[in-house]
């Protein structure tokens, strides 16, 4: 099994009888004999490096009126998490399946996506409550059930409430270059399938919701928590930038630290270590060299499911031929607006 890969089997192909199941065997009587049910469902999962569950994430459309839950949830169109389980070991594998989940939600047009919890199970609630979940009431059994409506944000500053939209109005727009080995490694959801026209396979689920990436731009001192980054990679060894190199990804600034704001490297390791593409060793290497002092937390929204070259980017969006410097710089809202309808974003990511 490939470790650190969120891949999709069906229940049948599952082994039961693995540790991981075990605890939701004890707490949902009956599970069991449902999981063998839906042998031909599909389920989203992950193993350890020892071909154990580390991670298991099933979804379910559904149109029902529940009268076990109070207050009554009436009849509606619904995303429901059937069964969600996670043995996280402190790393954000929580996000990457949060994520599935919500992009599914948008991507399909649920109004609605919700899940039902055990009080006891803090640390779930509180993983749900971060991406915007909000306590409905109870089931009978006591479970707790909670939702999350698909809306755009009414005075909502927390940009993981509203995850994976992005507010194209109360933001900068900026353009950040990224070299290839790089990109790849940050954003490795985006699968070219055809090169010529760079149309793009969008596999969310192999990626992580935070990304961090450091730098030594010094510019990009001017972001701000909810501006909009349009990735930009540049062009491979050996290949003509004008037709290699092209815009691929939109993300939203989380925040922008220096190096030195962290008071021992320690701090800067766990900081930066969940989310960034570099190893422990470069990371340590660059906590001793300052060499890329500034530090971006940012989150994956979407790839464009149409990549822009840079020949597209000056002659169909409209950027200058003139700008100074590729590596970042900020643009206006007509052109932002410009490479998210060319690159084919879903309009239900957009809010505007």
């Amino acid at each position: 099994m490939k470790n650190d890969y969120i891949q999709k089997r069906k229940f049948g192909e599952l082994d039961l009888s693995d540790p991981f199941f075990s605890s939701l065997i004890a707490d949902y009587p009956g599970f069991e004999g449902w999981f063998l049910s839906k042998k031909n469902q599909e389920a989203y999962v992950m193993y350890n490096e020892k071909g154990l569950l580390q991670g298991f994430l099933s979804l379910k459309d559904e149109t029902e009126d529940d009268p076990t839950i109070v207050p009554r949830f009436g009849l509606k169109r619904r995303l429901k998490v059937s069964t969600f389980k996670i043995d996280a070991h402190g790393t954000v594998l929580g996000h990457r399946f949060l994520g599935i989940l919500l992009k599914k939600m948008i991507e399909e047009n649920f109004e609605e996506a919700y899940v039902t919890v055990f009080p006891k199970q803090g640390k779930l609630i509180e993983l749900f409550e971060k991406f915007g979940f909000r306590l409905w009431g109870k089931k009978s059994d006591d479970e707790l059930v909670y939702i999350r409506k698909n809306e755009s944000p009414i005075h909502e500053e927390d940009i993981y409430k509203y995850y994976p939209k992005f507010d194209v109005v109360n933001s900068k727009k900026y353009l950040l270059s990224i070299w290839p080995s790089f990109h790849t490694k940050l954003f490795p959801d985006s699968k070219l399938v055809t090169e010529k026209d760079h149309i793009v396979e969008d596999l969310s689920f192999t990626n992580t919701v935070e990304k961090i990436y450091l730098t030594g731009i010094t510019d990009v001192t001017k972001l701000e928590p909810n501006d909009l980054l349009v990735i930009y990679r540049t062009a491979e060894r050996g290949k003509v930038a004008e037709w290699n190199a092209c815009a691929t990804t939109i993300c939203t600034v989380v925040e922008q630290i220096n190096i030195n704001t962290f008071e021992n490297e320690d701090k800067f390791l766990k900081y930066c270590g969940k989310g960034s593409i570099f190893t422990e060793s470069e990371l340590r290497s660059f906590w001793r060299t300052k060499k890329y002092p500034f530090i971006i937390k940012m989150l994956y929204n979407v790839s464009l499911s149409k990549r822009i070259v840079r020949h597209d980017l000056f002659e169909k969006v409209g950027l200058s031929r003139e700008i100074p410097y590729f590596g970042f710089f900020e643009m206006n809202n007509d052109y932002f607006e410009k490479i998210i309808e060319i690159g084919g974003v879903n309009e239900s990511f957009i809010i505007n």
